[in-house]
């Protein structure tokens, strides 16, 4: 039987699949003003001019690599520090510091330029996740303290609605309003009515007393009646809260002003994923991914989703609006501002040809989330995305300036090709490759009058960084890897070079993600460093999280952070530089080593077995203790490139990993075994197609282009989709 996807259309030196050829032209291209036989031809010579470029960077990239290698080889061990620059000066690799300079960007929108707030990944793929993450502009405060372990659980709650765990959320959140939200006189748990007089808000107090806020300018607006609000709208921080009334509503019924819940302005901005979190290998994936960016830039996305016996129709929510102050109308977005995060240089997809070889995926993606995203542009949808009439690309696993500079071309000629103004489509650099952390201020340079992001990536950046030193001896245990002075000056650094290239009050600039989901009290300790540090962003793993990391930005003025970090210099390069080696005096024990192997490889198969088997680019993945981790292709990188060191520098023996690969198989099998939808590697795991993808990331490890687990998976979910073909 042929392949569906078989079929091809035939344009100059072009060969494109039919079904991405007629999505192109019957879905994407209308309403666009752009001509459909000009489109190809534009998009054909850009092709013809750009490969050969975007290849021979992918080469210097291998060039660069065999040099440190032969280093490494003559030079085991921690290099001299002053020797070591040195050669990496030498061959390129790190690149002369450009004079100081200020970036140029313009027509950035409030979310990304001015405000502060969370910031959401989420699999472009699945439509329910983008939804989700869309709306996440505004979530329920009292949900979000109800549902986590942020209040402590005592574990003698009741079934359904626990009204003394409803008290614990009431008390905390009027605590935090008293906190962020004060009154002239009195307490917010004493007020028993919110109202607005004179278009001023009165809050009127247990004694019959009456008050208004200490901030005159914290009061935004109202809906509703003014005697009798619906909700009453509060800013702080530059982000909105919303004091929401309902007398009848179950929890409004018993609280004594009625206040049925508090919303938090949370997710500012979410990028939609076109890379690490999708599992997309071909053109039947790749038309899914663009028909949801298209629906998201269109607002027609749509899902139902069911809930016991109920149906729920998810999509965009519309924008809010209320009664300011003068009796005007106020709109604020009611979603989330959307990048898209298009695919790096390296992969390649037989989606289009080019004289017969596959064209870079990165450029297909650039051209054609663009193209949808004009549609957003000139008015086609009933949701905005962008009101300063630009497109927000994240570029991630750049690897230095000289790979920013091509996506910069690549984004002139997009704009050419789609009629677009030139700088149209913003860039969002990813400082997660260790030859961008140390040439990031050259990288931000090359796109100086586009950039709007950066941030950084503990995990792809360690696997960078393990892959790049591979040869000069085994590694810190991975628990140990974060607390050497390395990361700690990379994080620091980034915060540096963005202020210096001035970027506060321009562009976001971010820190990494939280994994785990269930253990929200543990982030609300943690993340507040990220604010603190002089981030305007930092990523969560679900809208809940968004909802309670938002809270940090009330208690953190980032931007006067970052006002007060900017006559401080710093440079961090010596301690980037210093190699995070296992120190010669570390003695592992056996029980030790084997609880390292079998972290590693238990996170990699539980992983890679949902990737290649059901297709699933990321999901909460539960480790060997059962603890629910975010999983994407950047833990992966890192587990099986710190498994490839050790191996390679006999720290462990290939018998260990195959004794602990079988042990874990087993152990993730029976994580899975409710999951229906779930392929088991056991018993035959020869013929295990995820469990022969866990083995070529490790074992194969060190052939890997920069240790990406991309060409590894994407030939495995390949082939094991062409296995379910009838």
């Amino acid at each position: 039987m042929q392949n569906p996807g078989d079929s091809t259309i035939s344009i100059g030196q072009l060969t494109i699949d039919a079904r991405l050829f007629q999505f192109i032209n019957e879905e994407a291209l209308p309403g666009t003003q752009v001509e459909q036989t000009q489109f190809w031809a534009d998009f054909e010579q850009l092709l013809v001019d750009l490969v050969p470029v975007n290849q021979a960077l992918l080469a210097k990239r291998e060039q660069l690599q065999q040099e440190i290698d032969r280093y490494a080889k003559a030079h085991l061990g921690r290099p001299n520090p002053d020797e070591y620059k040195t050669l990496l000066q030498n061959i390129g690799y790190l690149e002369p510091k450009p004079a100081p300079f200020k970036i140029g960007t313009q027509h950035v929108d409030a979310e990304i330029a001015q405000l502060a707030g969370p910031q959401l990944v989420v699999p472009i793929s699945n439509a329910r996740y983008a939804l989700n993450a869309v709306n996440a502009r505004w979530g329920s405060l009292y949900d979000a303290l109800y549902g986590t372990d942020v209040i402590p659980k005592t574990g003698n709650e009741e079934p359904g609605y626990d009204a003394q765990r409803g008290e614990k959320v009431i008390t905390y959140a009027r605590n935090w309003l008293n906190t962020h939200f004060p009154l002239k006189g009195g307490s917010h748990h004493d007020a028993t009515n919110y109202q607005i007089t004179n278009n001023q808000l009165v809050v009127t107090l247990k004694d019959g007393s009456e008050t208004c806020l200490q901030s005159d300018i914290a009061y935004q607006g109202y809906q509703g009646e003014a005697k009798a609000p619906e909700s009453i709208l509060l800013i702080h921080n530059g982000l909105h809260i919303e004091l929401q009334f309902d007398a009848e509503h179950p929890i409004g019924k018993d609280d004594i002003a009625h206040m049925k819940d508090i919303a938090v302005e949370s997710a500012l901005t979410t990028i939609i994923d076109c890379e690490d979190s999708v599992a997309a290998v071909d053109a039947e994936d790749k038309i899914h991914v663009y028909r949801n960016w298209l629906g998201l830039m269109r607002g027609t996305l749509k899902e139902e989703i069911s809930k016991g016996d109920k149906s729920i129709l998810r999509k965009m929510r519309p924008d809010r609006e209320y009664k300011d102050k003068n009796g005007k109308t106020l709109t604020l977005p009611g979603r989330a501002l959307m990048f898209v995060r298009n695919v790096g240089h390296l992969m390649t997809s037989d989606a289009i040809l080019l004289n017969g070889e596959a064209i870079p995926e990165g450029i297909m993606d650039g051209v054609i989330t663009s193209l949808i995203a004009k549609h957003d542009l000139l008015g086609n949808s009933k949701v905005q995305n962008s009101r300063e009439g630009s497109v927000y690309i994240v570029k991630p696993k750049m690897h230095g300036s000289e790979e920013v500079a091509f996506a910069n071309t690549l984004f002139d000629r997009i704009e050419s090709l789609l009629h677009l103004a030139p700088n149209t489509l913003k860039m969002g650099i990813m400082d997660e490759e260790r030859r961008t952390s140390v040439n990031l201020a050259a990288c931000i340079a090359a796109a100086k009058d586009r950039v709007v992001f950066i941030n950084t990536g503990f995990l792809d950046r360690t696997g960078d960084e393990i892959h790049t030193s591979m040869l000069f001896g085994p590694f810190a245990p991975k628990a140990t890897l974060k607390t050497l002075p390395w990361i700690q000056a990379y994080e620091r650094s980034n915060v540096a070079t963005g202020l210096a290239a001035g970027m506060s009050g321009r562009a976001q600039i971010g820190k990494g993600m939280w994994p785990e989901p269930d253990n929200m009290a543990a982030m609300m300790s943690a993340k507040i460093a990220h604010p603190k540090a002089g981030a305007n962003t930092a990523w969560v793993p679900s809208p809940t999280a968004a909802t309670l990391h938002a809270l940090h930005y009330h208690e953190v003025d980032v931007a006067a952070v970052q006002q007060s970090l900017l006559a401080e210099e710093f440079d961090g390069l010596d301690d980037i530089l210093n190699i995070p080696l296992m120190d010669e005096s570390t003695t592992l024990s056996a029980d030790e080593l084997q609880r390292e192997i079998d972290n590693n490889v238990q996170g990699i198969l539980g992983y890679v077995v949902r990737w290649v088997n059901q297709g699933v680019g990321c999901s909460k993945v539960p480790d060997i203790n059962n603890v629910g981790l975010m999983e994407d292709r950047a833990t992966l990188r890192i587990s099986s490139q710190h498994l490839a060191n050790w191996l390679c520098h006999n720290i462990i023996t290939e018998e260990q990993v195959r004794e602990s690969m079988a042990k874990m198989a087993k152990f993730v099998d029976e994580q899975n075994a409710n999951d229906p939808e779930y392929i088991p590697m056991l018993p035959d795991l020869e013929n295990s197609i995820a469990f022969q993808a866990a083995q070529d990331l490790i074992f194969e490890g060190m052939k890997q282009p920069s240790g990406y687990t991309e060409p590894v998976l994407h030939q495995k979910r390949q082939a094991l989709k062409a296995s379910l073909r009838p």
